[in-house]
């Protein structure tokens, strides 16, 4: 891990992702994907697929899993999915290696961290405490927090406001487009995880890419 001595600067404003950022999760998704499938005589995907359905809320995930499906068909997917996710949030999903670690440091120092998802908000809080990484956040939103959700601006701006923070401090961190668009369109930095679900052509307008998480350490030096 990096010194720490790169976050002895003034305070920063980190507004971070979570699955794929904080915590592979494709694995728990996966299967949620797949029990939804069988109920409508769908075979499975792999998750390399549904790597590919992530990242717009369940809904958006639900409509891309089942193709084709009335509007009632995908309600009840829908229901189906986040009963199984739910259930079993925890089965396979991981921290990413050296996230509890580096949002110490970076609390220590002062900065500031939000999390800011595309998932359901009691969800996000689930895996937060799960993980033992809640108390780090000063602020959680998830895709249901607002009548807006990534890559709208909309709810960066929202965080920034709740905690009195300003664009030039601000970081936006996340693995896809919907993180990098919401950040820039906010008026962010926007840094983007290659270890995430994003494809690299989604990642191509960030102001910073990171190959792991303590990465993220590394970058205060040549912003700030």
């Amino acid at each position: 891990m990096p010194d720490p001595s790169y976050l002895c600067i003034p305070s920063c404003f980190y507004i971070l992702d979570l699955d794929g950022t904080l915590v592979d999760s494709l694995d728990d998704l996966t299967a949620s994907v797949n029990v939804m499938r069988r109920e409508s005589a769908l075979p499975s995907l792999d998750r390399q697929a549904v790597r590919g359905m992530v990242g717009q809320g369940a809904r958006n995930l639900v409509e891309r899993a089942l193709p084709g499906q009335s509007s009632k068909e995908i309600d009840n997917g829908l229901a189906i999915f986040l009963a199984h996710n739910e259930a079993h949030l925890f089965d396979r999903t991981r921290l990413y290696p050296g996230v509890t670690e580096t949002l110490a440091l970076l609390a220590d120092k002062g900065h500031t961290l939000a999390l800011l998802s595309n998932k359901n908000e009691g969800l996000c809080r689930m895996l937060l405490e799960h993980f033992g990484i809640s108390a780090y956040f000063s602020a959680v939103m998830g895709g249901d927090s607002m009548s807006s959700r990534k890559p709208s601006p909309e709810p960066v701006l929202r965080l920034m406001q709740l905690l009195a923070r300003h664009p030039g401090e601000t970081l936006m961190v996340g693995d896809s487009i919907n993180d990098i668009r919401a950040g820039r369109d906010a008026g962010v930095m926007t840094v983007g995880c290659s270890f995430g679900y994003g494809e690299p052509s989604e990642l191509a307008d960030a102001n910073f890419i990171i190959d792991s998480f303590p990465g993220l350490l590394q970058i205060l030096p040549s912003w700030k």
